[in-house]
């Protein structure tokens, strides 16, 4: 919801002293938070938030330390960007069915690039126009899977995400691994998967999990060998259930993502 130099100083002001900015599926912020970061004297670590299809369902993998200039990450993140207009029009049309109006049209002016329109800025356009009380309760009636306005896409997969991380010279994270829909058996294949293919890391402290999955995530991380993160998963302060900055620390036998970063 914000510029990256707004979110640079939010970080800053909170007390952040190494911050990384990862959008969904773009590197395009990064020069411009690099920069204020660094006005602020504040450390920057460029990423990225990628996302992935993997069983049916959406993971998001974060690449952190890229180089946000390498040539064959920037061309996977334009394929997987390719298709979201044509999903996000398809939602507005089924929106519209229900009887929202101008849905498309709506959410458009939510996004500042229209490449990146998603179901969060329809989410905002049904709550702020009352069709909805707030962005969980539009998931919940019709954008969340199953849902009548939800339109399946298919990302990346997992060895494509990891491998353009890895190209990009960063490491690679399972972002809020408490938001998938899987079965305990499934998130075994995943973390094995996952590790075979090289990635590094799983965020353990996150915007998005409760102080259980802290816990819970803690142990994934020291039983597959992981390296462990944190992040906000701040989108705006109208959206985030905690601040940047405000995160617990990680717990202290565990190895930080960011463990060897100078």
């Amino acid at each position: 919801m914000l510029p990256p130099e707004v979110v640079a100083r939010r970080a800053h002001a909170n007390g952040v002293t190494l911050w990384a900015l990862t959008d969904h599926d773009i590197v395009d912020g990064i020069p411009a938070a690099r920069a204020e970061a660094e006005a602020l004297g504040m450390k920057f670590v460029a990423g990225v938030e990628i996302s992935v299809t993997w069983s049916g369902h959406t993971v998001h993998i974060v690449g952190l330390n890229v180089d946000d200039t390498d040539p064959g990450l920037v061309e996977g993140l334009r394929a997987v960007r390719s298709g979201r207009s044509d999903r996000a029009r398809e939602m507005g049309r089924r929106l519209d069915a229900m009887g929202v109006v101008n849905s498309y049209e709506g959410a458009l002016r939510y996004v500042s690039n229209p490449a990146l329109i998603s179901r969060t800025h329809f989410a905002r356009y049904l709550v702020d126009h009352g069709y909805c009380k707030s962005l969980q309760e539009v998931f919940n009636r019709y954008l969340g899977e199953n849902c009548p306005a939800y339109v399946p896409m298919q990302w990346s997969t997992l060895e494509q995400a990891v491998a353009w991380i890895h190209g990009a010279g960063g490491r690679a994270v399972i972002a809020h691994p408490g938001r998938y829909d899987y079965s305990p058996m499934q998130f075994e294949v995943l973390f094995d998967q996952f590790r075979e293919l090289g990635g590094e890391g799983i965020e353990v402290i996150t915007g998005s999990h409760t102080p259980d999955q802290y816990v819970e995530y803690a142990k994934v991380a020291r039983r597959f060998g992981f390296l462990a993160s944190c992040g906000s998963d701040f989108h705006g302060p109208r959206e985030t259930r905690i601040d940047l900055g405000h995160l617990p620390p990680l717990p202290a036998d565990l190895t930080p993502v960011w463990h060897d970063w100078h």
